[in-house]
């Protein structure tokens, strides 16, 4: 399940819609960084961007 959580809330990162995955607005992510799943800083950092999303 994470995995597919990781996928999706990445995918505006790696289309280059979003330069982090907080700053997309359409996104659950916000949600999921309150209940303490993520840091804000996920889907921004370069570790998170060098994972391959498939």
């Amino acid at each position: 399940m994470q995995r597919h959580l990781d996928y999706i809330h990445f995918n505006p990162v790696k289309h280059g819609y979003a330069e982090t995955a907080v700053a997309w607005p359409y996104s659950t992510f916000g949600r999921y960084v309150n209940a303490g799943v993520y840091e804000a800083d996920w889907g921004g950092t370069d570790e998170v961007k060098r994972l391959e999303f498939e």
